[in-house]
């Protein structure tokens, strides 16, 4: 579907109605949107919530911090770097700002795709595509595996130009990639057919700083069925071979060009690697 105001959306061909929600169950992207304030999840997910932050306090800390370096990197990128395409993989619920209110306050003409496979985030795709009108913004309904999909989708290719450099944002979603779905060469093969001159920002959910903390966090989203893959500081780094990172690398979310008179925040409680590299 298109609108004449710069939104368009996709979900397979397939009507957006009828989504099976699956509210039995939790699912992360509920769990996240509850741990950070938000109304959009049921009781399964609080209930997982709570259960992760018994064996780990400090996450919607994590949490909140993660969402900040996002928002930081978008403005960053468009600001400083000229950045004008946005491609955002795991986009999870909406919650303002989002990267298209982001990049479009910095340049109204700024163009963002946004994919996710979580049906809660299916309803309310409308949400991430609210665009000014100089600029666009899309919803595919993809898989972060499935490269080929994003990348070929006519609706991606409807508002980004691949030929142009583009900012491909991995925020929070790799932790869902076990390392049996090889997730590095993911990343490699999305930034393989991205131009010269586009960004990678990408996080790394982390046991380095709090090992006995997050790892209760992992055991309990691992048995409430769903997967998630704690990664060190070297493994984080992989996801960058080949590409420059930009000042001040691999750190801490909340250490990588923090605002102005930010509220201090200790070590241990930020489970969250990230970094932003551009492909030469």
């Amino acid at each position: 579907m298109t609108r004449a105001d710069g939104v368009s959306g996709e979900r397979g061909g397939d009507s957006w109605t009828g989504v099976d929600l699956r509210m039995d169950v939790p699912h992360s992207a509920r769990v996240y949107d509850y741990l950070i304030g938000g109304k959009t999840n049921f009781e399964p997910d609080r209930a997982a919530a709570h259960a992760a932050v018994k064996a780990w306090p400090a996450l919607p800390t994590s949490m909140r911090s993660t969402r900040g370096f996002m928002e930081r990197v978008v403005r960053q990128l468009a600001e400083q770097h000229g950045v004008r395409q946005f491609l955002d993989i795991g986009a999870g619920i909406p919650a303002s700002p989002n990267v298209h209110e982001i990049a479009q306050e910095v340049a109204p003409e700024s163009r963002v795709v946004y994919v996710d496979n979580d049906p809660i985030v299916l309803t309310h795709a409308r949400a991430l595509m609210s665009s000014r009108p100089e600029g666009r913004t899309a919803y595919l309904d993809a898989d972060l595996r499935d490269v080929d999909a994003i990348l070929d989708s006519p609706r991606l290719r409807e508002v980004l130009d691949l030929s142009r450099p583009v900012a491909l944002s991995l925020i929070a979603i790799v932790h869902f990639v076990l390392d049996e779905d090889d997730p590095q060469g993911i990343v490699r093969r999305l930034m393989d057919r991205l131009a010269p001159g586009s960004f990678l920002a990408l996080t790394v959910f982390t046991g380095d700083t709090d090992p006995v903390g997050v790892g209760g966090v992992g055991r309990e989203y691992n048995a409430r069925g769903i997967p998630l893959q704690i990664r060190d500081r070297a493994e984080t780094l992989a996801f960058f071979d080949g590409y420059d990172l930009l000042d001040p690398g691999v750190t801490l979310v909340h250490h990588w060009h923090p605002e102005p008179g930010a509220a201090p925040v200790r070590d241990r409680n930020i489970a969250m690697y990230g970094g932003v590299a551009v492909k030469r």
